[in-house]
């Protein structure tokens, strides 16, 4: 038409570059929280450690960092125990099963690339792209840690991803404990098959639509802390024997209100909050079959403990013995609803490896 211009793509890239700046320059005004802010509440929590512990970057070849947690370092004769935390979590949320699990061995627990006081990338956008990215940041780790074997246990979205790590380094792994793990199943073509999220899950997801998982966290701004109270009141009381005050809200706060870049990762990777558009489940027989899996899930659990059972039909020739155990009294977080039982199923796990 008359008058009208075709709009300039140089010009046109410039003003979203500006619109971007902007809204990343006021989001941390807005949101009550910093780095800082994260590693004080971390160093509260730490504190409650009695074993010997250190707690440092560890610097991986692509520049990016790890932050990572080492409990009992002077053991060299028992394979480590090396923790992945679940979506939105960090070292801190192990605090109960720290001092336990690294009393006859070295611990290491860090924060997954994209969470925490890890470094915050950004992550392909394809789903195999961004769960390689994750993968690849765990083997750094490990040739930066210097760790030739280990005992890798990864809770919800790090069951996830410890086992898409052992499928590509077999050899690292003695032995696989998945807890919780996300991300097994395939979403099932039934309604009435799709078990019922909890109603923090079907909260956020109501309040989002599309947005990444947390978003609703960082667009409250200074009532972020707040709703992370109100949406996660439980998270409080399975710490009430370590923390009486709000210690471990304010953790999970700050580990949540900054660059959403693991959390973006993960959204990338998931078909619906407890589903990923690449099912593990679909690959675990890639693991070698002498290479034995534990699976431990709360007894109430809203993942579906079935994957389990069909893990052992995708293994028919395996020597080795695959478990999978419930844990009485526990939802999906099993190792802070009950630490005790779950502590003592990781460590007799532990022990038959050495």
């Amino acid at each position: 038409m008359p008058g009208l211009q075709e709009p300039n793509p140089v010009m046109a890239e410039e003003l979203e570059e500006q619109s971007q700046s902007w809204i990343s320059g006021w989001i941390p005004s807005w949101c009550p929280t910093s780095m800082s802010k994260l590693k004080a509440v971390e160093s509260k929590i730490l504190q409650c450690i009695q074993n010997k512990f250190s707690a440092r970057y560890v610097s991986l070849q692509d520049q990016n960092k790890i932050w990572t947690l080492t409990v009992n370092p002077e053991v060299r004769d028992k394979t480590p125990l090396v923790m992945l935390h679940g979506f939105g979590g960090g070292v801190g949320l192990w605090i109960q099963n720290i001092d336990p699990l690294s009393s006859r061995r070295t611990l290491h627990a860090f924060d997954l690339l994209g969470f925490g006081r890890s470094s915050r990338p950004t992550f392909p956008n394809d789903p195999e792209g961004a769960e390689e990215q994750f993968v690849s940041s765990i083997e750094q780790w490990r040739e930066e840690m210097g760790i030739g074997d280990m005992i890798l246990l990864g809770h919800s979205l790090g069951g996830f991803l410890a086992a898409s790590y052992t499928i590509k380094y077999p050899q690292r792994v003695k032995h696989l404990i998945l807890v919780d793990p996300w991300g097994f199943p395939v979403l099932p073509t039934d309604p009435s098959e799709v078990r019922s999220p909890p109603t923090w899950v079907k909260a956020v997801a109501a309040v989002l639509g599309r947005s990444n998982p947390l978003a609703v966290v960082r667009a409250a701004g200074p009532w972020g802390p707040r709703l992370v109270q109100r949406f996660r009141p439980d998270l409080k009381r399975k710490f009430e024997d370590f923390f009486d005050d709000d210690t471990i809200m304010e953790y999970i706060y700050h580990c949540n209100a900054q660059t959403p870049s693991g959390e973006s990762a993960f959204k990338t990777m998931m078909e619906k909050f407890g589903w990923a558009k690449r099912p593990m489940l679909s690959r675990i027989q890639l693991i070698p079959k002498d290479l034995p899996i534990t699976f431990i899930y709360g007894a109430e659990t809203w993942i579906d403990r079935t994957t389990g059972e069909r893990v052992k039909e995708e293994r028919p020739n395996s020597w080795v013995h695959l478990e999978v155990l419930a844990i009485k009294g526990a939802s999906h977080h099993v190792y802070a609803d009950q630490p005790s039982t779950f502590n003592q199923m990781v460590e007799e796990i532990c022990e038959a490896v050495d």
